[in-house]
């Protein structure tokens, strides 16, 4: 260590403490620079000594006790332990995490935070390398990201202090390392500082040394930054490389710069100077490879620093040639309009919070590829400085967001206004943006903290060319703050495009952004936001935030996607969100599970917000992402002649750059009575990027009495393997109904060969009891209540009561609540009792033929309180063969007086209850995942089989409605043997509202259990198999944050009319 060096005070303004000061962020920082890690760095990852103290005044003291005396880890005084870096300590056994989606944790007087301020002191020696043993050379620390503030001293000695919790900090560090002895370097990590009030995303609160920390040296001759940026001529073709580079040196030396595409050198340029020096080199690079998110073509440049002639410094920088641009009022990149088919990525392990491992990383952006997302928003935050890495050479569009967020500024705003979360949104910005951006976005004390973090943003990742727009941050109002943060990234880099959507106008940004608005408002916005006159618009129209995924969902993603292809302007958007940000826990009572806000003792917190994603938090796909890689997919079939002389299919290719010919097509014809019956391989012709066009099959409709109920199939599949996929990877596919008679498959466990010998049917009253037997089978009804109380065939128990109400089969309109339901449409329906719906009888008749007992009832379904109902008028046929045809007219009721109907309620069908040991499931429907009017895409028709009920459950993780499938034709549950029942629709009347290809849940979950259950592990199976069969079931919308479901996709309370048939399987 030099002798005589000195640190700096612990506070740059005296009686001030840094983290409470807004115009303090960096004290003794270098300048921010592109990210590049040399290969000599020294690592200081791993095990460190940790100290936990309630507040910076009872942390220790690094100056008192340092690295030459290190009892200080044994002192009494203070209880040392270990942790590991990167990591957060609340994940590490100090204090607690926090979830807050808006609202701030602690009380709002910014600059100031909470006196309790947990503070985290870190402690490790090291020794420097061989290598860095001469002393006019440079040695920095560099640390990837603290949350939320600290200090840091080398040797005892205070070297700085920095905030902005996901920027990099580097500090020149030269003066106060032992080069040859060990040294000790003490972090100290305050949870709360000013800069929280900025960085108050939809996270968990979580603290400490979360990414990498270096240690790094530096000659004196060196290439201290670079910023490579790529341009095309206008036609595209032919690019140049403009690299500006900052050197440093004492004496005259050179830069040369090269080119290589695969390892071939394709451009080369040199610069001579002396001293340090601002270079620009400029490349002429002929019939470039574009980079674009579809053909992610990269270069390698080679910048050499050379001194008489010897390389002394050489870095690397892989490159993509693309020019990001509006023209026409649209985002174009290499001429030509794209559109984002994105998500909204947050950094987060389900165990280690934002330390998230690279490997884990990489996963979830093959994931996206897999999945036929092209588009990557960071939210709201710089992610790990790999991740872009892994997007320039997969080939994903990335907006690249500042870490900057003060949503909490709101609900100080709107809540002593009292104004309710039902008023419009757009009525709520107006009432309370304009004073929550006085706190900190229009405030003049705050524009340096502001810039800094968008200047760290733009230097850190300027040569990564997945980035083609920079986002000033994220719901944070506007205010003359953002104005300075565009100013300064047009004059960093003009490049590229800006992003804001908390600027209604666009006046600092690039584009109109929106969340969340309905697709109606959407349209609308297409039409008149920023249009002239005659049409034109300067600026194009983007969601950085839509379809939000919580839960059972999300809905509307077609009706989304056919807005983005109805009107150009519209570039598509970015899904919220994907993955869920459960954390693991186990409780002493053994019970474990992914938590959410409150689950740790956190308050104040939002509860199940965190978890609004596609992915689980073991980042594992949920049906939503399935749903949205088919309506995401780049390739559309449709069938447009289909007769006894042709079959022909129009493709579309959706791509905006390449064709399909990196693409295989195959096709089937299926049956499904037996196996496919005719299949073959499709001959993609040349079809250009947006344009169509017509192929034909080998395939002619059959004459009309050899016509049985037949499915095309289309797949489309990578020729060859990628960085993303391997060969075979399905990109798109199609499925479409040749024939209409959806006949019941033959030889699936057929019912009882003596179907043609059987006894006749006998039908017993006994007291409210009336028993139906037939040849090996008894059902029994309750002539007080008017249900079917079990069915018993061979033995076998097939359907029992109810051990409340006592019924085998009921009339039903109930279902446990989506997460979208809770808003709004779960107090609604409770509110009119349709989850408490009781039953009257009115009539009950038996009328015995011999052949076929005939039961038929008048009941009447209501609430406790209110005066409305469902009249049902239901008819039983019992046949000799064992069958039971039910056929039901419900006709809703109200008083007299005044209409107190529900104008919807979640669904209308039967519940039944089955014997649990009936308990595989064997169906001829859509499948085979769960599937809902408004969420179906992905789920193709065929015949599925499950071993047992659990598997027809989605396992989310805040329990909720899950796992119908619709579209069925018959769905068979039963024994391993065999031996149980199959249900169809019946050959009754069926009303116009409802569906023939019915919908059905089989589990052994009650609705009751779903709804009360916090967590999977909570969840109480009932002894038996509950099955739902319905005429008609609600969509589910995305009412969590966003439009409910559609109005045609809601179950209006109207009259109804379906019918089932069950049969006996042994």
């Amino acid at each position: 260590m030099a002798s005589g060096s000195r640190g700096i005070p612990l506070e740059e303004v005296d009686g001030t403490p840094d983290y409470c000061n807004e115009s303090v962020f960096r004290r003794n920082t270098l300048p921010p620079r592109t990210y590049y890690i040399p290969k000599d760095a020294l690592s200081l990852n791993g095990q460190w000594d940790f100290h936990y103290a309630s507040s910076p005044l009872a942390a220790p003291d690094p100056t008192a006790e340092n690295g030459q005396n290190p009892t200080d880890k044994h002192n009494a005084k203070y209880q040392w332990t270990t942790i590991q870096v990167p990591g957060h300590w609340q994940l590490q056994g100090h204090g607690i995490p926090h979830y807050t989606n808006v609202q701030y944790p602690f009380p709002v007087c910014p600059p100031f935070v909470p006196s309790e301020n947990p503070t985290g002191t870190y402690r490790r020696s090291f020794f420097a390398p061989n290598t860095y043993e001469t002393d006019p050379d440079q040695v920095r620390l560099r640390f990837d990201g603290v949350d939320s503030a600290y200090h840091i001293w080398v040797n005892g000695v205070l070297i700085g202090y920095a905030q902005g919790s996901r920027n990099p900090s580097e500090f020149d560090v030269t003066d106060y390392i032992d080069r040859r002895g060990p040294n000790e370097l003490v972090v100290r990590v305050y949870q709360w500082s000013d800069g929280s009030y900025i960085e108050d995303q939809d996270q968990w609160w979580l603290s400490g040394i979360f990414r990498d920390v270096h240690l790094l040296y530096f000659r004196q001759t060196r290439i201290e930054d670079w910023s490579l940026r790529t341009d095309l001529d206008t036609g595209y073709k032919n690019g140049t490389l403009i690299a500006e580079i900052d050197v440093k040196a004492k004496s005259r030396s050179v830069i040369e710069v090269e080119v290589l595409d695969h390892y071939k050198l394709v451009g080369t340029a040199k610069d001579s100077g002396v001293g340090s020096r601002k270079v620009m080199l400029k490349i002429p690079i002929d019939n470039v490879n574009q980079w674009t998110a579809e053909s992610p073509n990269l270069y390698t440049v080679w910048m050499t620093h050379m001194v008489d002639d010897a390389p002394y410094h050489r870095v690397e920088q892989r490159v993509g040639f693309r020019k990001v641009e509006l023209k026409d009022g649209l985002i174009c990149v290499n001429g030509k309009p794209i559109r984002f088919r994105g998500v909204n990525r947050h950094d987060h392990h389900p165990c280690f919070g934002r330390a998230v491992p690279l490997d884990f990383i990489r996963k979830d952006l093959l994931l996206m590829k897999r999945h036929n997302i092209n588009a990557l928003r960071c939210s709201h935050y710089p992610s790990h400085p790999k991740l872009l890495d892994l997007a320039d050479e997969l080939g994903l569009w990335v907006i690249d967001e500042a870490d900057l967020e003060c949503h909490g500024f709101y609900d100080v705003i709107a809540r002593p206004l009292d104004i309710p979360e039902e008023v419009d949104y757009e009525e709520r910005k107006k009432l309370t943006f304009g004073h929550a951006a006085k706190f900190t976005s229009d405030n003049p004390s705050w524009k340096a903290a502001y810039l800094d973090r968008m200047a760290q943003l733009i230097h850190r990742d300027k040569n990564h060319a997945s980035v083609i727009i920079w986002s000033l941050g994220n719901e944070a109002f506007y205010g003359q703050n953002h104005k300075a943060m565009y100013e300064l990234a047009k004059n960093i880099d003009p490049t590229r495009l800006v992003h804001y959507e908390g600027d209604p106008h666009a006046e600092s940004a690039d584009m109109f952004s929106y969340m969340y608005p309905s697709v109606e408002r959407l349209i609308s916005l297409a039409k008149t936001e920023g249009v002239r006159s005659d049409g034109t618009f300067e600026k194009p129209i983007v969601l950085c935030e839509y379809a939000h995924a919580m839960g059972n969902g999300p809905g509307w993603l077609e009706d989304y996607e056919e807005a983005f292809r109805a009107y150009p302007r519209l570039q598509g958007g970015f899904i919220w969100e994907w993955a869920n940000h459960g954390l693991w826990k186990e409780d002493p009572d053994g019970k474990s599970y992914y938590a959410y806000g409150g689950d740790f003792g956190d308050v104040p917190n939002d509860g199940t917000f965190v978890m609004d994603g596609l992915l689980y938090s073991t980042h594992q796909p949920t049906p939503g992402l399935l749903e949205l890689q088919k309506v995401y997919q780049p390739i559309k079939a449709e069938l447009i002649d289909y007769s006894d002389v042709a079959c022909k299919l129009r493709i579309t290719n959706s791509y905006d750059f390449v064709s399909v010919n990196h693409l295989t097509a195959t096709w089937k014809v299926e049956f499904f009575v037996d196996t496919t019956t005719s299949a073959g391989v499709l001959e993609l012709p040349y079809i250009l990027p947006q344009s169509s066009e017509n192929v034909e099959l080998d395939l002619r409709r059959p004459l009309p009495w050899l016509r049985p109920p037949m499915w095309l199939s289309v797949s489309f599949r990578l020729k060859s393997s990628t960085a993303w996929a391997e060969e075979g990877q399905e990109v798109a596919w199609a499925q479409f109904e040749l024939g209409s008679n959806d006949g019941l498959p033959q030889g699936f466990l057929e019912v009882s060969s003596t179907r043609l010998a059987l006894l006749p049917l006998r039908s017993e009253l006994s007291g409210t009891l009336t028993t139906i037997t037939g040849h090996n089978f008894t059902i029994n009804f309750d002539n007080a209540k008017g249900y079917m109380t079990s069915w018993t065939t061979g033995g076998t128990p097939l359907l029992e009561p109810h051990p409340r109400t006592g019924a085998a089969i009921i009339p039903s309109f109930w279902r446990p609540p989506t997460d979208n339901d809770n808003p709004i449409s779960l107090p609604y329906w409770k509110r009119f009792g349709v989850h408490a719906l009781t039953s009257q009888l009115r009539f009950f008749d038996v009328t015995d033929t011999g052949n076929m007992v005939v039961i038929t009832t008048r009941t009447f379904h209501s609430p406790p309180i209110l005066s409305w109902g469902y009249l049902a008028h239901t008819i039983y046929e019992i046949t000799i063969f064992g069958e039971i045809r039910i056929s039901i007219t419900l006709k809703p009721q109200s008083s007299d007086y005044v209409n107190t109907l529900p104008a919807h309620v979640p669904r209308v069908g039967l519940d039944l209850r089955l014997s649990r040991r009936l308990d595989a499931v064997k169906w001829f429907g859509l499948g085979p995942g769960e599937s809902y009017p408004d969420k179906r895409t992905a789920q193709r028709l065929g015949i599925w089989s499950v071993d047992h009920v659990a598997d027809l459950q989605t396992p989310y993780e805040v329990p909720q409605e899950n796992g119908n499938r619709m579209g069925t034709r018959w769905v068979a549950i039963h024994e391993p043997q065999g031996t149980g029942l199959r249900a169809k629709a019946g050959d009754g009347e069926w009303s116009d509202n409802c569906e023939r290809n019915f919908s059905f849940v089989a589990t052994r979950h009650s609705a009751k259990a779903l709804e009360e259950a916090k967590h999977p592990c909570d969840l109480v199976e009932e002894d038996a198999t509950l099955l739902r069969l319905d005429a008609k079931v609600a969509g589910v919308g995305t009412a969590a944050c966003g439009p409910g479901v559609r109005e045609d996709l809601l179950v209006k309370v109207e009259e109804m009319k379906f019918s089932f048939v069950l049969e006996p399987l042994v």
